[in-house]
């Protein structure tokens, strides 16, 4: 179940966006804390939920991409639950290559691509 995007506002939390490394969806170590903050932006805010959005660099059929950007959303998901997150307030979603943040090849390109930002989802005012 996804949040209704007709319905309710949302905001990103580009501070917090998660990088992987290539072909991975496992969350590294030096990423924990933006995790924390974010499990601690949801203990503060009971009403708002958040999408995590996997995302991948253009390297990879569209298919394998799609499949490892939910996997990232996933695998990020379960470390926030992990660390006390309300799992029932987070949802994931892949967008695979389609949404780079960065344009371009080269690994300076594909590093900012291959990530999982997080959308807070505000209630419908």
């Amino acid at each position: 179940m996804n949040p209704d995007p007709n319905a309710q506002r949302r905001e990103i939390l580009q501070a917090e966006t998660v990088y992987f490394d290539v072909d991975s969806s496992i969350v590294k170590s030096g990423e924990q804390s933006k995790l924390q903050r974010v499990a601690d932006y949801l203990a503060a805010n009971p009403t708002h939920d958040v999408l995590i959005e996997g995302h991948c660099d253009e390297r990879g059929t569209e298919g394998y991409n799609q499949s490892l950007g939910e996997r990232r959303a996933l695998s990020t998901r379960e470390v926030l639950a992990t660390i006390g997150a309300p799992a029932d307030r987070i949802f994931t979603t892949s967008y695979g290559e389609s949404h780079p943040a960065a344009q371009g090849s080269g690994e300076a390109v594909w590093k900012q691509n291959r990530r999982a930002e997080f959308v807070v989802v505000l209630p419908a005012q």
